[in-house]
């Protein structure tokens, strides 16, 4: 039971650690000309990235781009 939960606990971090690298990855280099389309650092985005991965990510940008249009 213990073990079950700190593997559960180490892959949402794991996940939530890359999310975040990759919103800024994007957010630097990919779109650094679109203000307008870059997605917070918050508590939000990392709960998002580290429940549903990189996923999680692409939803928060296609959240981005949908309210843009």
């Amino acid at each position: 039971m213990e073990n079950k939960l700190t593997s559960y606990f180490v892959n949402f971090l794991v996940r939530a650690v890359i999310g975040m690298a990759v919103i800024f990855f994007v957010n630097q280099y990919v779109i650094p000309g679109q203000a307008g389309w870059h997605v917070g650092f918050n508590l939000v985005s990392f709960l998002t990235s580290g429940g549903l991965g990189i996923p999680g990510v692409c939803l928060l940008y296609g959240i981005l781009v949908f309210q843009s249009l």
